[in-house]
Formats: C-alpha cells, sequence, structure tokens
C-alpha cells in the first residue's frame, strides 16, 4: 500500500502505479531538499520506466487559511514542477540494455540521466542532482487493514522503481517567497498525438500524503462500500472537482469514525472527525524547508494545525519514516497510545547520501523442506526423482520434450497454469537432480533441487528452490513455492506410511 496498487486502472499498468512520495532534508547537506517518488510495485530485474508517461513531481506553496475545527490549508496557482521522461530501451557501449531519460526542471532546463547510473545527474550550476532507478521498496506494511491484525512486513524483499531529484534548497524553492509546501507526485499519458476529435488524456496516477486511496478512502472496514479510488486518482491534484468534493468529503468522514471505534473507544468528537477529513480532503504532503525534518514529523503540520497551535517540525516524509503506524496510531485513537505494526522498518534503511532509496534487492530466495520416510532410499526416489512431476498432487498434466539434461516439462497445473522447466542435471546413484525454470512463475533465477539421502533404516527427501521474484511481490511467490514443496512432500507420506505398531497379542 501507501499508495501501491490503488486501483484497477494503476494495477493494469504497474509502470504507471504511484506508489510512494518523500519530501525530506538531506541528511548529506541541509541546505538542500530531497524529492522523490516510486512507480512500479514489486518491480522485478526487467522492469523499466514507461517511455510514453510522464512521471512528474510538483509542488506549491501552502498558506494556512484556517486553526482548529476550522483548519485549512491553502495552495497557491503556482507550480514548481519536476517532469521526469524516459525513452524505449537502447544499448551502450558494451551491447548491454540501457534505458535514458530526462528531468526537465522548473525552469525549463534538461538534465539528461541514464537509468541506474547510481551516480545520477548533476546541472553545471549543481543547484539540481537527479537519479531514476531500481531501488529497495522504502514503504513496509506491517497490518491486515481489514482485521488491524499484525503481520511482518508484507513488502519484504520487493522493489519499485524510484525518480528522485536533490535540489538546492534557496535557489530551487526560494523560501524566503515561502517556505510551506504542498507536493504531489503523479503519472500522466505524455506526448501523444493530437487527432481531429480528442480530450485530455485522464491522469493514471496521483499521490499526496501516503494512504490516502486504500486507508481512507477504500477502508476495508465499510463493507459493500463503492471503490472510489480511480476516481479520485483521475482528479487533479490541488483542484479536485467541485462537484465530487462532497461525495469524497462524506467517504472520508464515515471511514474515520469507522477507524476510530476499530479499537471499542471513541476517541475522536463529530466535528474533530469532520475537521480532520476535511483537511485529509486537500491532499499534498505538506513540509516546510525551514524547519526540521525527521522521521517522526510526518503529519506533525496537520495535527498541530488541527489542534489550534503552531506547528513545530517540518512535516513531509522520510524514507525511514513509519507513516503507517503514524497514521492508523492517529485515526484509531486520536494518539492516544502508539499502534505498532509486525515490523519496525522495511528491507533496507534508507541510506544518508545520494540517491538516498536502498539499492535494490537482488539477493536470492529460498524456500526449502524435507521429510523423513520409512522407506529405502530407492522406493522414493523411484517417484521423487522422475522429472515428469506427475505423481505431484498439483499437477493435472505433464508433456516431456526431450531426452536427457536439457529435457523440457511443461507442466498444466490443478490451477489451470502453465510452467516450464528444464532438466538442469541428474544423478541417479546420488539420487539428486537439478532443474530450472523457463516460465510460468513470476521469478527470475528460479532453480530447484531434489534429492534422497539416506537415515537409518529409512531415508530423507530434500526439496529447495532459489529465486527471485520478478514483476510480483515476493510473498506471493514465496508462498507459490512454499505450497508446492510442502504439498508434494506431504503426499509421499501416504505411498510411504510408517509401519503400524504390533501389540502384545500380535494384532
Amino acid at each position: 500500500m501507501s499508495d501501491h496498487v490503488d486501483g484497477p486502472r494503476s494495477i493494469g499498468e504497474p509502470a504507471a502505479d504511484i506508489t510512494d512520495l518523500f519530501a525530506f532534508t538531506s541528511p548529506e547537506d541541509p541546505g538542500r531538499t530531497v524529492l522523490a517518488g516510486c512507480v512500479f510495485p514489486s518491480a522485478g530485474e526487467s522492469a523499466v520506466f514507461s517511455n510514453v508517461i510522464d512521471h512528474n513531481i510538483v509542488l506549491r506553496r501552502v498558506s494556512i487559511a484556517g486553526i482548529g475545527e476550522r483548519a485549512k490549508f491553502q495552495p497557491g496557482d503556482d507550480e514548481i514542477r519536476f517532469r521526469f521522461r524516459f525513452e524505449v530501451l537502447d544499448q551502450d557501449g558494451a551491447g548491454r540494455s540501457v534505458q535514458r531519460g530526462v528531468c526537465q526542471l522548473p525552469d525549463g532546463r534538461n538534465l539528461p540521466l541514464t537509468v541506474n547510473d547510481e551516480t545520477g545527474a548533476a546541472t553545471p550550476e549543481g543547484d539540481v542532482r537527479a537519479f531514476a532507478g531500481l531501488r529497495s521498496d522504502p514503504f513496509y506494511l506491517a497490518w491486515i487493514a481489514a482485521e488491524l491484525r499484525k503481520v511482518p512486513n508484507l513488502l519484504q524483499h520487493d522493489n519499485v522503481l524510484a525518480f528522485v531529484v536533490d535540489v538546492d534548497t534557496e535557489r530551487v524553492l526560494d523560501p524566503a517567497a515561502g517556505s510551506l509546501f504542498g507536493a504531489i507526485a503523479e503519472t500522466v499519458p505524455g506526448r501523444q498525438p493530437q487527432g481531429r476529435v480528442s480530450h485530455p488524456v485522464a491522469r493514471i496516477d496521483w499521490v499526496g500524503r501516503p494512504e490516502q486511496t486504500n486507508i481512507r478512502l477504500s477502508n476495508p472496514g465499510l463493507a459493500g462500500a463503492p471503490d472510489l479510488r480511480d476516481l479520485w486518482n483521475q482528479q487533479t491534484p490541488f483542484a479536485i472537482a467541485e462537484e465530487l468534493k462532497p461525495m469524497f468529503l462524506q467517504r472520508l468522514k464515515d471511514s474515520f469514525a469507522e477507524w476510530d471505534l476499530r479499537d471499542g473507544i471513541a476517541d475522536w468528537t463529530p466535528a474533530a472527525l469532520a475537521a480532520n477529513a476535511s483537511v485529509f480532503l486537500d491532499d499534498f504532503l505538506l513540509f516546510d524547508v525551514a524547519k526540521p525534518i525527521t522521521d517522526g514529523s510526518h503529519l506533525e503540520i496537520e495535527k498541530a494545525t488541527l489542534a489550534g497551535r503552531p506547528y513545530e517540525t517540518g512535516g513531509g516524509r522520510t524514507i525511514d519514516a513509519n507513516v503507517i503506524d503514524i497514521l492508523l496510531t492517529w485515526l484509531v485513537n486520536h494518539d492516544r497510545e502508539f499502534l505498532q505494526g509486525g515490523a519496525t522498518g522495511a528491507t533496507k534503511p534508507g541510506m544518508k547520501v545520494f540517491p538516498y532509496l536502498a539499492a535494490p534487492n537482488t539477493e536470492l530466495q529460498t524456500v526449502a523442506d524435507s521429510a523423513e520416510f520409512p522407506a529405502p532410499p530407492d522406493a522414493v526416489w523411484s517417484v521423487i526423482g522422475q522429472f515428469d512431476l506427475s505423481w505431484h498432487p498439483l499437477v493435472a498434466s505433464v508433456r516431456l520434450s526431450g531426452d536427457s539434461v536439457g529435457q523440457l516439462r511443461t507442466i498444466q497445473t490443478r490451477e489451470g497454469k502453465q510452467i516450464v522447466e528444464r532438466l538442469e542435471a541428474m544423478d541417479n546413484a546420488a539420487r539428486r537432480h537439478r532443474y530450472a525454470l523457463v516460465s510460468g512463475v513470476a521469478a527470475t533465477h528460479y532453480t530447484g533441487i531434489i534429492e534422497v539421502t539416506p537415515q537409518g533404516d529409512g531415508c530423507v527427501a530434500s526439496w529447495r528452490v532459489d529465486y527471485l521474484a520478478d514483476n510480483q511481490p515476493d510473498i506471493v511467490v514465496r508462498t507459490t513455492v512454499t505450497t508446492l514443496i510442502r504439498t508434494g512432500l506431504g503426499s509421499l507420506r501416504a505411498r510411504f506410511p510408517a509401519p503400524q505398531a504390533v501389540t502384545a497379542d500380535g494384532s
């Protein structure tokens, strides 16, 4: 979540799915401000930026137009816009695939960059640095929101595509003209040819504060409520359609009231709930470049203004900010008691140096299991050692192509999926074979090893799979592989049961 997979449109085009937005003071240089956006949830090694989409980070100066139960943040009309555009894949001098792009700066300058270049690109004047590439997903979700139940990080080992600008605060943002900003990130179709009959292409996705869509507008506790996320995502940031505001505002009020009662205690008055909903309806990430932005300052500007007091921090959102727990604590119990989920950090913490988001997760993941059988090793190997896998209860049919090493098996599962795998090595004497995935599972570097080893009067059957999730959450791939292995090994217990104990009377 944060803004991952937030509606049918964005789910249908992951490269346009905005997952996160960040605004914080550079830990390298307090005189610089960092803005970062992410797209493509669970991006794999093969993920690339879309070449037909503009990836924008847009700022407007904001003023406080009301406090307490009349709290309101009013954005100005002028925009500070950073536009990232990317080209189709090309080749570098060594023949390797490479993607190039450009960051168009608010004053019209173009800053060329190469995707996944760790050093990024900088203007000759040194006022802007930019980066784009695959990074470890900085967001972590450790709740099942529908049940408010703690779980381990559901995005462990996942990656995203990130685009980052690091700017000289004085020269680019001119805080003397106003230091409080609202920020959004958006993906919109760009460079579309104009036809004789045409209209502006609808925005695909945008985000201001974390969790506007999946937690606040699409509260899983509001059973049967229509899904408003696609409609919201097509709104113009800073200018929600006036005719739709009452509907969105009512949804926020209903949602906040439901969240408030999740713990069985009403911590919010109706007037406070209504004021809170109105503030969140104007959705942009608030940050003040003249005040300290820390891991814990997220939403402090909103909270202070709703409480009728001056804010003390720069708000914003750092890479390591615990935004889910901060938000849920605010909604559920009005900060009465902090709600800590089942994880205290993302897969990797953010870096203190440019480009700040941690390097992508490229470490192979492993799922392994074993089972003991009171049977001779050769007997068990005669079943599990067969590469055709027809013995597996999840397999509906198998078609083999070729012989020996290099042989392909095309598996049709009982769920209707097709998986193709290739035999890499077979050693019947050692009762061991190794295979590799060709297609059918959202993973790369996928290899499996099955072997049977003697143990006492019986044997142990072992199955191990190494993989790297590719454009699917690691937890989804891990669950698939775990089910495959456990179901397969478990089915062998019926074929090789433990001998029945003999009683004293011989029965």
